[in-house]
């Protein structure tokens, strides 16, 4: 089967079509022949050897995936060939066909399309988990989200409103403002592209703080990092939760001082690693997110759908901060 693989540590002009294994189901996994791959900012970091684990190569980045069952190994009830389904890889996913644990993944309703499914789980799951697990959001709060334009920034404005908050999105450009009201925010921001002056960076929260309101914002959901966080830490209310999502901006150094002045939490969000440690909890999030999908009151926003060797654009728009909404490979039709 093809792949598109890193081969050695780089950017993405740095992966290539090559050929892999076809893979074979154990016992409880599916083979799965993919259709859509959707792409994040992870994929970008993996092939690079930046994220918190590095696989052997060569190997294929991306985290989600749909497509149809082709073959189920021993054990598996719950599936059969021929049945729509997409789930999280981790990794490994822009390739023709993927084993994957019968567990972990999910039935595409019948009226969305694989690239929706390709899209919806990564963000989304990071999301409830995010403010419901590790924000504990209450109806009636104020919410900040940086990158609000991105994947997960948008699953943040949607899921915010869902449970009752108000939502102020943030991001650096007009054309992504629109598409966070688009998607239901109350207010937003734009901001300018770091790094910031002294001064700057203190205008930035003196505009976060006039947004928030006299009390603050209840909780920060920060997909950025770099400079935009310690503006966004010092507009937080008092034992405000401030959610540490990603780093594209680069990793921050917060002073701790600023927690002891509003008494805050800053709480770190590792999704894959809460699914992997509580599986049943993580499932039964999954189930609230399906309904809300039905509800109509979340959706996948795929803006781009990228040919399969053309996976490696989708990953450098990705890098360039350039995407909204989400990306998504289209492996075969």
């Amino acid at each position: 089967m093809r792949g598109l693989l890193s081969r050695a540590p780089g950017g993405p002009e740095t992966l290539e079509i090559g050929e892999l294994p076809d893979p074979v189901a154990k016992p409880g996994e599916v083979v799965v022949a993919v259709k859509a791959c959707a792409i994040n900012y992870p994929d970008v970091l993996i092939i690079q050897d930046k994220y918190q684990f590095k696989p052997s190569r060569p190997f294929a980045p991306g985290g989600e995936v749909s497509g149809v069952v082709e073959s189920v190994g021993e054990g598996v009830t719950a599936w059969k060939p021929g049945d729509r389904v997409m789930g999280n890889t981790g990794n490994g996913g822009l390739v023709e066909k993927i084993a994957m644990k019968a567990d972990n993944i999910y039935a595409i309703p019948d009226e969305r399309s694989f690239e929706e499914g390709a899209a919806m789980l990564l963000t989304y799951g990071t999301t409830i988990h995010a403010l419901v697990d590790r924000g504990n959001i209450k109806a009636g709060e104020t919410l900040l989200v940086l990158g609000a334009a991105g994947g997960v920034g948008l699953a943040a404005v949607e899921l915010g409103k869902a449970f009752g908050a108000r939502v102020v999105g943030a991001v650096s450009s007009e054309e992504k403002a629109q598409a966070v009201r688009d998607a239901g925010a109350d207010d937003v921001i734009i901001y300018g592209r770091a790094p910031f002056s002294k001064d700057e960076s203190k205008a930035l929260a003196d505009t976060f703080k006039e947004k928030a309101g006299k009390n603050g914002f209840d909780l920060v959901y920060d997909a950025v990092g770099g400079d935009y966080a310690e503006p966004a830490l010092r507009s937080i209310a008092w034992e405000g939760r401030y959610l540490v999502i990603g780093f594209p901006a680069g990793i921050p150094k917060i002073a701790l001082n600023l927690t002891l002045l509003k008494s805050c939490d800053i709480r770190g969000v590792f999704w894959g690693a809460h699914a992997a440690r509580e599986p049943e909890k993580n499932r039964a999030s999954i189930r609230q997110l399906f309904d809300l999908w039905r509800q109509g009151k979340i959706a996948p926003k795929v803006t781009e759908v990228f040919p399969f060797d053309r996976g490696g654009d989708a990953i450098a728009k990705m890098e360039g901060r350039a995407a909204i909404g989400k990306l998504v490979v289209r492996v075969a039709d």
